[in-house]
């Protein structure tokens, strides 16, 4: 079946948001877990999308499983493709936004893409040029402590002129153009583009801001943003005739065996969460210098909880303030001990499933990346809202799953519980 809109997310959860934000605004959304093989056919879906584990891969892998992933969906006849990076435009220097974003448009043989990752319902917009984060620029929040993608720089322009070949053809279409409509952002793309722009941040405050510009893109053959700019993509193709009726998330169904919550992220509104999830139902944090030394062992963690999980949701978790991170870090490397983490996430997370747990809440987008391929999700459908960004989904695979996967950043305090609240 041919599809209109492919997608190309860097992260799990983050994937997951967009094919939430598609699924609300009126398309069937099929999620894939890792690349599907050559001769996968999107069933019955007019969106499909990608999730991927290249947000924090070396550039050129990035690259090279985004062009993979690229190809396989214009073999779906894709109409269009988009390119989803985190609202707080997790990346580095060197990349990997930009250096993705650049072969993508080579692959199109496209001329200029858009840079949007706001997200006003999480509170992220772009003005003048920089993201903010609530009230604060992106520099000055929680961020600039993250363990692996530490964001220091809120000008999305100067940063993303870093990543690109030429910080020449970087440009910004600001909050006066977008505020005068869908005819001045296009006016302004075309423009750009004859003036040789390939790469335009654009301002977003508000919803409708994102609305406009995603109508104003219709003619791209890339966009690229965070899942906000996607909420008017689905409106274009509804105007061209080839979107009907609203399709909307799936029922959850009824499974039996208890629910786990195994949270990786270290964010801020993930360590608010745990403190409070942690004084509700039994739960145990992992140290991955203990894990380092055999001190703790997973196969003993993985029995503590399958004895707990049928009276109440058993939370396993490894978030840790800012300095305690950075002294792991100190001691066994970043990338050790980032790796140390999602091994031991994804084996519980398996060792689990084999007793029998059939929902999982999962926080952290590389937490949840290990978790799925512990468990070999390959496919995703999408289901309730549990919060903005962050919706249920179901594995199509045998044995069917209820999986929760959540950007770190994401959710309110009672996350968790209003998750489990939300279960059959």
């Amino acid at each position: 079946m041919a599809i209109l809109l492919g997608a190309i997310g860097d992260d799990v959860t983050g994937s997951t948001d967009l094919a939430l934000m598609l699924s609300k605004h009126g398309m069937s959304v099929v999620q894939y877990i890792g690349l599907p093989h050559a001769g996968a056919v999107v069933p019955d879906a007019q969106a499909a999308v990608v999730a991927l584990k290249s947000r924090t891969a070396p550039v050129e892998q990035a690259v090279a499983d985004s062009l993979a992933a690229c190809d396989w969906l214009l073999a779906q006849d894709a109409r269009r493709i988009f390119f989803k990076y985190c609202s707080t435009f997790d990346s580095t220097v060197k990349g990997n936004i930009g250096p993705v974003a650049e072969r993508l448009l080579e692959r199109l043989d496209a001329g200029i893409t858009i840079y949007c990752p706001a997200f006003p319902e999480n509170g992220r917009t772009v003005y003048n040029g920089h993201l903010f984060v609530g009230g604060d620029l992106l520099s000055d929040s929680s961020m600039r402590h993250h363990p692996l993608t530490p964001m220091t720089d809120s000008n999305l322009v100067r940063f993303l002129g870093k990543q690109v070949r030429n910080s020449e053809t970087v440009a910004l279409i600001d909050y006066a153009t977008v505020e005068r409509g869908t005819a001045s952002i296009r006016n302004r793309l075309q423009e750009l583009a004859r003036r040789k722009y390939r790469h335009v941040v654009v301002d977003a405050l508000t919803n409708q801001h994102l609305v406009i510009i995603g109508e104003a893109c219709a003619d791209l053959k890339l966009v690229t943003g965070g899942s906000g700019v996607a909420m008017g993509l689905p409106l274009n193709f509804r105007r061209e005739g080839l979107l009907g009726d609203s399709a909307g998330p799936v029922p959850l169904p009824k499974l039996a065996g208890g629910t786990v919550v195994l949270a990786g992220s270290c964010s801020a509104a993930t360590r608010r969460q745990v403190a409070r999830m942690s004084a509700r139902c039994p739960s145990v944090g992992i140290d991955p210098r203990e894990l380092a030394c055999g001190k703790m062992v997973i196969e003993d963690i993985a029995h503590w909880a399958a004895e707990r999980v049928g009276e109440s949701p058993v939370l396993i978790y490894s978030t840790a303030e800012p300095e305690q991170v950075a002294s792991v870090q100190a001691q066994l490397g970043r990338e050790a001990a980032g790796h140390l983490i999602e091994q031991a996430m994804g084996k519980l997370a398996l060792r689990l499933r084999q007793a029998g747990v059939c929902n999982f809440i999962v926080a952290g987008g590389e937490t949840s990346g290990a978790v799925m391929a512990a468990l070999q999700v390959r496919s995703l459908r999408i289901g309730p809202e549990i919060a903005p960004g962050v919706p249920w989904t179901i594995g199509e695979d045998e044995p069917r799953l209820c999986l929760a996967l959540k950007s770190g950043n994401f959710g309110g305090d009672d996350f968790f519980e209003k998750a489990v609240r939300m279960l059959p």
